[in-house]
């Protein structure tokens, strides 16, 4: 044997009995304790930035507050609740999260939260003052609290009602008074809440005269029952949930002069189709107005007199599948953005085939277009109109890397900002001077650094140092990026992660953990920290993630290739990926399995189903089994409407191809689900039944759309999956 491979020969040997000595772990709860300590830390919590931008605060443990100045690095304690009670009470105070006034003299703390939705509930809300160290409750019982720009007051939304509270006056004022059941001001319904993003449904004035709000009106969308089965006389909890062609809610949007009481209404239809977004312009009393139809792929701007409610058209998008408004995977809440110091809008479109930077004018005019490339703009941080500067996150080193940078307004002098490989996640200060850079990559646990915008970093604020340690001490299976090209030409990443001791000789079982929705990515250059994956890893199996089509990041043509026909090209992409997988010398091409939840859970059902015999197991968990049984916002923008898609629509449901079920299927679902209902998964049963095909079913009664709902319940999930995949993959009974 020659020297060289002979080095290398006794490298591997001693780096695997290195590798053996780490701890391993005993068992799957002792894995998935570990998720987290693998995840790391994220750096500083629930991270304001104060004083315009020149510190920010974050919460620094039990109940202190404390702030950073990036320019001489002081830091002080602005609150420490230690020995701080609720007003009135013995009971020590808490609090789930904070905002700040506008001088930095008061905070407003949310306190008692008490979930209703995915991303709303009711709270208590505190103002507490840094100078006189007082806490006093200004809002009991709100869903919604925010302050004025002016810090002045408070307002808020309680029981479908606005109100506001005035500091100096120690007094609340109420806006509103018209609520009914399913008929709410300043707050939205599930549908609006799940498909638009947001749960605050008002906005103030950048003056602080006036407050923007929607009216909904569900009294006419169907209701929804949901139990779980407790007790001997049932309790059912109900919603207002459109579906597929079902009346869905009306909205208005009304405005409020703060001064006088005044209400004025928006003259923007909201009935037949929605009103996803409004923001406060540059001009004073001006609100604009996103209008998209029901089918959502024709968008309008308007721009509204508040006073008045007159209102004039000033930009439309139109498009052959849908037009976007936000995204939800990637955490963007909003496309649109108007700055305070100049009559100008921007506007993040594709219409040129990829998500780009357009300016305008208020009239409407196009002034240029800002980023231009094949590449997507996934995030715009800041539009400074001082330095006429925008900074943003793109893909344009990778769709598997988000990398930060600033370009003029005019589309000049692009700089890219953060250097190292990976999936950066930015957290910008308002004055466009500094950034919290939070990134990792394949190799290097999560970093979080405060950096200048001129390119020097300042701090190192989390290194995840015991992350590192952790890796020193326990067998860890890394992520490995590939890709492969598809039987009709479309190249696919991946990401694999390979059991420890990994052999190429041997040939191992493989799960394919999916998702797959419209918009959403799930293999990045980022470290892996899942700890069922690596338990998985651990016991022999391969874990593989997919890029398919319709995932967002690689620009129109790659994610709406799925318009009208979900799961077509999702379930061939998960097929041809176990067919590419089962060429290599150490895939198992007779022992795949396919796992996935929601949307997941609908493509690991639905490929399972049209591609028989490529997947031996398929782990289902809350799917949508047919389109018509979910809710209209969001299948109406992917699917179009009924009747006139009908075929499509019934191409798409998973419970006709029942009968082509070869191999084994575990289906959770949770009859507390309001998002995907149970009546989706009793259909693919009862298709199953009819079919005469076995499978195994498992009901979580409470869990809502997690089917886990506390550490027991998420633990005997995860037992059951594992299970599952040890008798029917690896050991191959049937």
């Amino acid at each position: 044997m020659p020297r060289i491979r002979l080095f290398f020969f006794f490298l591997f040997v001693s780096y695997t009995a290195f590798s053996q000595q780490k701890q391993r772990y005993q068992s799957l709860p002792q894995a998935l304790s570990a998720g987290g300590q693998l995840s790391g830390s994220n750096g500083p919590r629930s991270v304001n930035w104060i004083e315009g931008g020149n510190r920010f605060s974050y919460i620094a443990g039990q109940n202190v507050i404390k702030t950073f100045s990036p320019k001489d690095q002081r830091e002080e304690t602005v609150f420490d609740g230690s020995g701080l009670k609720f007003p009135g009470t013995d009971k020590p105070f808490q609090y789930s999260s904070f905002q700040w006034s506008k001088d930095s003299k008061n905070l407003v703390f949310q306190a008692n939260f008490r979930p209703v939705w995915r991303r709303s509930g009711i709270s208590d809300y505190y103002v507490y003052s840094v100078a006189d160290k007082s806490l006093k409750l200004v809002a009991k019982d709100a869903q919604t609290a925010e302050l004025s720009p002016d810090g002045t007051k408070v307002g808020y939304e309680r029981g479908g009602n606005l109100f506001v509270f005035d500091f100096a006056a120690g007094k609340e004022t109420q806006l509103t008074s018209d609520a009914k059941p399913a008929f709410y001001n300043g707050r939205f319904g599930w549908a609006y809440e799940e498909e638009f993003g947001l749960a605050q449904a008002w906005d103030w004035s950048p003056d602080s005269k006036f407050i923007a709000f929607w009216q909904s009106d569900e009294r006419q969308v169907p209701l929804y029952r949901l139990t779980d089965y407790k007790g001997f006389d049932e309790q059912f909890d109900s919603l207002p949930y459109p579906r597929v062609g079902d009346r869905n809610p009306t909205v208005r949007i009304g405005t409020i002069e703060i001064a006088s009481g005044k209400k004025a209404w928006m003259k923007v239809e909201g009935e037949e189709g929605y009103i996803p977004r409004i923001y406060w312009t540059a001009q004073p009393g001006q609100l604009a107005l996103v209008h998209l139809n029901r089918k959502q792929n024709h968008l309008q701007l308007y721009m509204a007199d508040a006073r008045t409610g007159e209102a004039r058209q000033v930009m439309e998008e139109k498009s052959d599948a849908w037009v976007d408004v936000f995204d939800f995977f990637a955490g963007i809440m909003h496309y649109f953005y108007f700055p305070t110091e100049t009559k100008e809008f921007f506007w993040v479109s594709e219409r040129d085939g990829f998500a780009h930077v357009y300016r305008y004018d208020y009239t409407g005019k196009l002034l240029n277009q800002v980023t231009k490339g094949p590449w997507e703009v996934t995030y715009v941080h800041s539009v400074d109109a001082k330095t006429k500067k925008i900074y943003y996150t793109s893909t344009e080193v990778s769709p598997l890397e988000r990398q930060l940078y600033v370009v003029d307004f005019d589309g000049k002098n692009k700089r890219r900002l953060t250097q190292t490989a990976g999936r950066h996640t930015i957290n910008f200060s308002p004055n466009g001077q500094y950034y919290i850079d939070r990134y990792s990559n394949l190799t290097t646990p999560t970093q979080v650094e405060l950096w200048d915008t001129r390119g020097a970093k300042i701090k190192t604020l989390e290194d995840n140092a015991r992350v590192r340690e952790f890796l020193n001490t326990h067998a860890y299976a890394p992520k490995e990026l590939m890709n492969f090209t598809t039987s009709d030409g479309q190249k696919i990443d991946i990401s694999v992660i390979k059991p420890l001791d990994f052999d190429q000789s041997k040939k191992y079982p493989v799960v394919i953990d999916i998702y797959g929705g419209p918009g959403a990515q799930s293999v990045y250059n980022e470290f892996s920290g899942g700890g069922w994956h690596q338990w998985l890893a651990q016991q022999g199996y391969v874990v593989v993630s997919v890029n398919n089509r319709g995932s967002g990041g690689y620009g129109r043509a790659f994610e709406k290739v799925v318009y009208e026909k979900l799961g077509q090209y999702e379930s061939l992409d998960f097929a041809e990926t176990a067919r590419y997988l089962a060429t290599l010398p150490w895939a198992d091409g007779g022992r795949m399995a396919i796992r996935g939840h929601s949307y997941g859970g609908y493509t690991s059902s639905f490929t399972m189903l049209t591609h028989p015999g490529v997947f031996k197991v398929a782990l289902v968990g809350a799917p949508v089994t047919d389109w018509r049984l979910y809710d209209s916002i969001y299948t109406e923008r992917y699917m179009g409407l009924m009747p006139e898609n009908k075929a499509n629509y019934e191409k798409s449901a998973v419970s006709p191809y029942a009968k082509n079920l070869q191999g084994r299927m575990f289906i959770a679902h949770s009859t507390m689900d309001e998002n995907v209902h149970v009546r989706n998964t009793m259909q693919l049963v009862n298709a199953l039944i009819d079919a005469g095909k076995d499978h195994d079913l498992r009901i979580y009664p409470p869990g809502a759309h997690g089917v886990a709902y506390n550490g027991p319940s998420y633990l005997l999930l995860h037992q059951q999956y594992t299970d599952y995949l040890d008798k029917y993959l690896k050991n191959g009974t049937m």
